[in-house]
């Protein structure tokens, strides 16, 4: 079987799943070419050296024209296009604006605003389990796991820090389901994703600017707030430039960590040994590290895919990339690299060895990682602990249709009850 045909097995909805297997053939060959022209990258340490390479760009604007690729048609008037956001751009500019929103987010500038936010944290999962509980004699409850739990609270939480009113919600969902749509590799070519990701990024800076002007001379102790007051280094930040960094941490703060939390706890169910530890409550670190052990093994984020290109000639593995390129890295299939890991495809919060990729690396190394890991560690123990004999519904569960940003769309559990709270 050629690899590019498993690449695009890998892209299709059937082996959403369990794309592990492939993984599997597809580092067989280090550097694939794929159908599009892309360049697709499997093994642990090409993608690592990648991460690093200063000759593999973010930002789309130094690709070559795109020929027949191009949209066939002008695209609809609507908001103009925001200036791209910090994950779109190169050094120095991107280590400018990251500096910046670093300094409004948290550690190390602003270290205890996350750890202050902790107890409410468990406050909202407190509430979110108590819900969990029947009223039926029998004592048996179906719960969704995405919908009851592991959307709302993350997406409470990034509300919270941004400042943005949670009644907003369906509002933004839809701007966001817009944007991960757009980025889906399966979703037409890279010129017509590009122009709709424009656009939903568009409304979501107008969404912003209605919001900012709403609280006109009344800001408040968020980041939001921060980013305009001109605190820290080489503020402030332009008003264009806030609205579409607002965006990109609106839908990444809550997409990915409710596929983390989802993946996380359908995990455990299949592994009941590690359920039971993190129950028990008997060793302190265990969350923390079966959080790190889930990025690895199950991560949210399967690759960033298109969003990588190359501005010289760069040989991986023996194989030449040429300048112009788009470049796929493939992180899931790089945390599983038995050449890095030994027995990758075991799920094992104890191993010792466990640099994983599930928030990426180098310049771009996730911005939100200080906030997904105590949300993850918080949700899943609370989870472990208060549900009585959880049990899955139906595995494997239904999936969301993106194949790079992967977990559940529902992961239904019949539980036999909730214990109280502490």
């Amino acid at each position: 079987m050629a690899q590019t045909s498993i690449w695009q097995q890998i892209l299709d909805q059937p082996n959403r799943a369990d794309p592990y297997p492939l993984y599997a053939e597809l580092r067989k060959t280090p550097v694939v070419a794929a159908e599009d022209g892309s360049y697709v990258v499997s093994t642990y340490r090409d993608i690592v050296a990648l991460l690093h390479d200063p000759r593999l760009s973010s930002d789309p604007r130094h690709l070559p024209d795109l020929g027949a690729d191009a949209p066939t048609q002008a695209p609809p008037e609507g908001p103009p296009e925001l200036p791209p956001n910090f994950i779109r751009l190169d050094p120095p500019e991107h280590d400018r604006i990251r500096r910046l929103l670093t300094w409004n987010f948290g550690p190390p500038h602003r270290p205890g605003r996350i750890d202050s936010m902790i107890p409410n944290m468990l406050e909202i999962v407190t509430s979110e389990i108590n819900d969990f509980a029947s009223d039926d004699r029998s004592g048996t409850t179906r719960v969704d796991i995405v919908d009851d739990f592991a959307y709302p609270f993350p997406v409470t939480v990034i509300c919270q820090l941004l400042g943005v009113p949670r009644d907003d919600e369906p509002r933004f969902q839809a701007m966001s389901d817009a944007v991960i749509k757009a980025a889906d590799p399966t979703t037409g070519g890279f010129a017509e994703r590009r122009r709709r990701q424009a656009e939903a990024n568009a409304e979501l800076g107008q969404y912003f600017a209605q919001l900012l002007d709403a609280r006109h001379g009344q800001p408040g102790d968020d980041l939001l707030s921060g980013l305009l007051s001109g605190d820290g280094p080489d503020a402030p930040m332009p008003p264009e430039e806030v609205l579409s960094n607002a965006g990109l941490l609106l839908v990444a703060g809550h997409e990915t960590t409710v596929n983390l939390i989802t993946n996380g706890m359908l995990t455990l169910l299949r592994h009941p040994e590690v359920l039971d530890r993190l129950r028990r409550g008997d060793e302190p670190d265990l969350a923390a590290r079966v959080v790190e052990e889930l990025l690895r093994y199950e991560p949210p984020v399967q690759f960033l895919s298109n969003n990588r290109n190359t501005l010289d000639d760069i040989e991986v593995a023996g194989t030449t990339i040429p300048k112009g390129s788009m470049v796929t890295l493939v992180l899931a299939a790089g945390s599983r690299d038995p050449a890095d890991v030994p027995e990758p495809d075991r799920f094992d919060p104890d191993r010792e060895h466990n640099e994983h990729l599930g928030f990426g690396g180098g310049a771009h190394y996730c911005f939100g990682a200080p906030l997904a890991r105590p949300e993850t560690q918080i949700a899943l123990t609370e989870l472990a602990r208060r549900l009585k004999n959880p049990r899955l519904v139906a595995d494997p569960p239904p999936y969301r249709p993106s194949p790079g940003l992967r977990g559940p769309r529902h992961l239904l559990v019949e539980i036999d009850g909730v214990n109280p709270a502490c």
